[in-house]
Order: C-alpha cells, then structure tokens, then sequence
C-alpha cells in the first residue's frame, strides 16, 4: 500500500509513524520545511516541500500509482482543493480528508460525495463530542469504545482495591461477576501493555479494557464494584467550536450545562447560539469562579479550551475541590503517559480521533472502525470475515495467531459470541480483535487473503 499525506502536523505525523512501522509506502507533503524536517528525523518515510493543494506536487509524490491520499492540514481549503486535483490524477485512490467547517459538511451531505470528490470526511470535533458523550453513558469508565452498531462495547476501567477481581486469574474472571460474558482484552500496568493469558491476575491499580455486550455491561459495572451514577450537571470550561458543539448536544440529552469562557465576544455568541446552556465569563482556573458555580455538585467538568496547561490545571482544580468527574482535552500525544500519572483519568483528543477515524481506511480487509488502545501501542479492530480470507471456515485455535493477537468477539446476525478455541469463523462474521502494533501487517494479510501460512 502506497499512501501519501498531506499535511506533516501532529496527525500526518502520527500516521506516518504508524504507517511506516507497518512496512507501508509513506510519502508526507508539507510547505513547512520545519514540520518535514521532524519527520525525516524519526520517521523512514519519503518528504516533499510543497503545498498539497499544487497539482505538480502530487505527481511529484507519485499520486498516479497511490492506494489512499490523506489531507490532514489545519486548513479545509488546502485539503478540498488537494483530493479534487487527486480525483483528476488518480481517479480510483481513496481520498480522506480533515474538516471541520460545517458548511462544507452539509453541502457534502446536500449534493452528494462527488462534488468534493471526498471519499470520507474526518471532524475531529464530531468525534470529540461522540467520545465525551460515550464517557457520559458510562462516567466511571476510564475510556469507552464501540463495535458492531454499539451491541459490543471495549471498556477500560481502573481497578479499585474493593474490585472482586483483584489477584484473580482471567481464567475465573467470569465467574467472579457471576457468569456474564466478559474477555479481558488487555491490562496497563505502570507503563506497561500486557496483552494477557488466562494465567495472568489483576493488580489494585490496573487500567484493564474488557469486552462486554452492551446489554450486559451495568451488570458488570456493579459486580466490579462500580456502581451507575447517572450524570445530570455538567460544567464545560472553553467555548470553542467543539465546547459549542458538545453543550448543543448535551442540552438534546437534556442535561443541566454550564459553560465558562474567558472572552466576552466569544460569551456572547455562544449565549445566542444556545437555548438552556448558562454561559458565564471567566476563567476555568479561578477557584473562586468554580467554586461559586457550586463545583462539587458537579458530576462532570469538561475542560476544552486550545490549551492544554489550562485543561489540566482546570480538571485537576475540578476535582480536588469535589468535582465526581474530570474530562481534559490533550492535543500533544507526548503528554498522554503523563496525565494519568498525575490522576486524570478521562482525556480526550481532537488529533487522536482523527488518527482512530483514518486507521479504518489503512487496513488491508474490510474493516469497519479502529481504535487505539495505549497511544499507539495496540489496536482494536472490527472487520468482516470476508469470504475468500484465510480465517474463514478456520477455529480459533488454528488460526496460530501471534503473540499480542487475539479475538475478543464475533457478531453473527444478532448474537454475540465470546469465541473458544473451537469456534469456528463463518462468512461475513464481523471480528472484533486486539493486536499490538508490530502484529497489524500479519493480522491485516489474515483478513484479506489467503496464505499458505501465516
């Protein structure tokens, strides 16, 4: 696979990195010759200066003989007018593109896919929102993901010393919450990602993802001693575009909102924009302001503001002063193993939405949604079992799957399966499975073709 990225930001560089461990032709264009130089540091990948919007460029970068073109800049403009000229060069490449204007969207979605020549559109703010609002239906949850239409869901959840699951092998951990179907699909400890055996205990302190039906996931949740609290008052501090989109959707789930933010005009736009949100000026940092606006009441503080000092600083004042809950809005993928060392539990990122949302599109097979597990230490993924791959027809336990691989689950019509070593795969199964980042290129050839061996 040959992929060429416009755009050499924090996206186009995470991509890039995580293209070029996969053994993929990466080729990342920028007119920043700072951004390029970075890259040429790190990354094996091949450079171009030069804007992705000039058509001479793209052939430069070989765009004829490309599998996926990605425009990830910062400017809509730049990334529209890149994936038309690619239409014109390459009119079979997958074109994805980074937008977050709604009045490009809607004309998409009014005129149809052709008039952008966009195959798929990325808002990493819509995405944000998706997340925030997943993290509100489950608030005790570190993280929230879903698979197959929301029927399965990934959770990851830290575990309590009063957690009955403490120094339990996984091999009983079905029966420590009373039989209900649960695998245990990967545990942080410290730095550390273990992808686990049925030897393999829980420690007091353990980010642990598992899987669950939806259906039975608040029957989970209690027996790992975490009782539902539904969450009714939320205080957003940041008024940007995603603080107003995330307040216009919290206020359709008809939660009481509060949203502070430290510019007046800004203030005023988003007390028009708003029908029941209270918008007050100020500062999330103030602990007065906070404390004034009844804090400790809170069940959620969301921190959105474009800077990432301030929403730390904002979760961490939330929550010493009574807040139950702090979401913090991370741009900079290097603060990510810091955050949590410090007790913020819940982060959410524009940029890494962005990177989940285009993985889908970079895998070999037809697979549905991506999400990263650690940063970019793992994956998990939903895929079809398309007819002429080499899993179908094929039990678990002869599928000889690497090690840090494994299959969490497979939806067959309507039902939920926790497979066994002797389940056996059928056609269009869709497969939710886990696999460390150096295994993606041999699970991806599974998914896709058939091979003498793996």
């Amino acid at each position: 696979m040959k992929v060429i990225i416009i755009g050499a930001g924090e996206v186009g560089f995470h991509i890039a990195r995580r293209l070029s461990t996969e053994s993929k032709e990466v080729v990342v264009i920028d007119s920043n010759s700072e951004a390029l130089k970075r890259i040429t540091e790190y990354l094996d990948v091949q450079t171009l200066e030069g804007s992705g919007s000039n058509p001479a460029i793209l052939e430069a970068a070989g765009i004829s003989r490309a599998d996926v073109m990605l425009a990830v800049t910062d400017s809509d403009e730049i990334n529209i007018i890149a994936c038309t000229f690619a239409s014109a060069l390459a009119p079979n490449i997958i074109k994805l593109a980074r937008i977050r204007n709604d009045e490009y969207i809607d004309f998409q979605e009014h005129l149809g896919r052709s008039v952008l020549q966009i195959d798929k559109i990325i808002n990493p703010d819509v995405e944000v929102v998706k997340t925030i609002e997943r993290l509100i239906s489950l608030p005790d949850a570190d993280e929230v993901s879903e698979f197959a239409d929301g029927h399965v869901k990934l959770i990851g959840l830290t575990v309590s010393d009063v957690s009955p699951v403490v120094g339990r092998e996984l091999i009983h951990i079905r029966d420590a919450v009373g039989g209900v179907g649960i695998i245990i699909a990967a545990i942080v400890r410290g730095e550390k990602l273990i992808i686990p055996s049925g030897e393999d205990v829980i420690h007091k302190g353990d980010l642990v993802y598992f899987v669950c039906r939806d259906d039975d996931l608040p029957t989970i949740m209690e027996r790992l001693g975490r009782r539902y609290r539904p969450v009714h008052d939320v205080l957003i501090v940041g008024g940007g575009d995603i603080g107003l989109r995330l307040a216009r959707r919290l206020e359709e789930l008809n939660l009481h909102v509060k949203l502070v933010e430290r510019n007046s005009d800004a203030c005023q736009r988003l007390a028009q924009s708003l029908d029941r949100t209270l918008v007050l000026r100020g500062d999330g940092t103030d602990q007065e302001l906070l404390q004034e606006e009844n804090v400790a009441d809170m069940d959620m503080v969301v921190s959105l503001t474009g800077d990432e000092e301030t929403n730390i600083l904002t979760s961490l004042l939330a929550k010493n002063l009574g807040a139950a809950r702090a979401v913090t809005r991370i741009d900079k993928f290097a603060y990510f193993p810091l955050v949590r060392a410090i007790g913020i539990e819940n982060t959410v990122s524009p940029r890494l939405s962005a990177v989940n949302s285009i993985l889908q599109y970079m895998r070999k097979g037809k697979v549905l949604s991506a999400a990263s597990i650690k940063g970019e230490e793992a994956e998990a993924l939903e895929a079809i079992a398309l007819e002429h791959s080499d899993i179908v027809g094929t039990s678990v336990r002869d599928l000889h799957l690497p090690k840090g691989a494994l299959i969490l689950a497979l939806v067959r019509g309507d039902n939920v399966i926790f497979p066994t070593g002797d389940t056996i795969i059928h056609p269009n199964d869709r497969i939710i499975m886990l696999s460390t980042a150096q295994n993606i290129p041999r699970v991806e050839k599974r998914l896709a073709v058939k091979l003498e061996s793996f």
